[in-house]
């Protein structure tokens, strides 16, 4: 065999084993989700079991609830897994996910300074504490970012009748930001903020910051996922992406978010029933 046709032969070889190597690489979903799943290290948690499992990676968007809607719905992604359940069922209301599965769940609390201008501490009625923080026109730092607990939040002030729009840059801050970046707000402008309870238990920049409420049947915040519409979007990663789904409402994966903890405390809650 001459040295060219050698050559030749070597070359294809190794451009066969790089474009295998590069295929097996490339078997991973999307999924978009929200911010409290990443920041609250859940899914550094979750999503290596998920791999070492099925060789399925997983690529995390997280963004906002809103805003992963969004992606979803121009099939940027495979999965969607985000925590407001009228956006969720809209979603698939509209063609855009075939099926909502409930996976888990966790609560929203109000931190605030520990000198409590508002007087909130101990309470248990959410609105309220909303209406005394805007009567006192004590600082509130929102995420202002269309997300999951921004809903959650806007919920609130209107249940308190309080136009926040009016407030807005005065004692009504949005930082347009995810979760931790508005804690850190909060914490350096001594503000209020509402946060789901897992971002809260993983963020260290505390400062004077503490729980001053919880507990109020209205600060639920359950969790769901689903799988975007492959027909809709036929290039969605469908087998893959329901893969990760099964796995996730499986007692394995069930049980590795109920496993999932910060200095012992469980930060979210498994609820997944068939």
């Amino acid at each position: 065999m001459d040295l060219l046709r050698r050559l030749t032969l070597l070359a294809c070889a190794a451009a066969t084993l790089a474009w295998g190597t590069a295929g097996a690489e490339e078997r991973f979903i999307t999924v978009a989700s929200t911010t409290s799943t990443e920041q609250s290290g859940l899914f550094g948690h979750l999503l290596p079991r998920f791999t070492a499992k099925t060789g399925i990676a997983v690529r995390v968007v997280a963004v906002g609830t809103g805003q992963a809607i969004q992606i979803a719905e121009r099939g940027d992604a495979d999965v969607l897994f985000v925590h407001h359940t009228p956006s969720e069922e809209k979603f698939v209301a509209d063609g855009f996910g075939v099926k909502r599965y409930p996976v888990m769940y966790n609560d929203f609390v109000i931190v605030g300074p520990k000198a409590d201008p508002a007087a909130i501490r101990g309470g248990s009625d959410a609105v309220a504490a909303f209406a005394g923080i805007a009567r006192a026109q004590a600082p509130f730092a929102s995420r202002g970012d269309d997300s999951g607990t921004h809903k959650a939040e806007l919920a609130l002030w209107k249940a308190a009748a309080v136009d926040v729009k009016a407030a807005s840059g005065q004692w009504y801050r949005e930082t347009g930001s995810g979760m931790g970046p508005t804690l850190n707000t909060a914490a350096g402008l001594g503000a209020y903020a509402l946060t789901d309870r897992g971002t809260w238990a993983a963020f260290k920049n505390r400062g004077e910051l503490e729980v001053l409420l919880a507990g109020d049947p209205r600060l639920f915040n359950p969790y769901g996922i689903i799988l975007v519409n492959p027909a809709r979007h036929p290039h969605v990663k469908a087998a893959d992406g329901q893969a990760f789904i099964d796995w996730v409402i499986s007692p394995a994966g069930q049980q590795a978010i109920a496993d999932y903890k910060v200095d012992g405390e469980p930060l979210f809650f498994p609820n997944y029933r068939p």
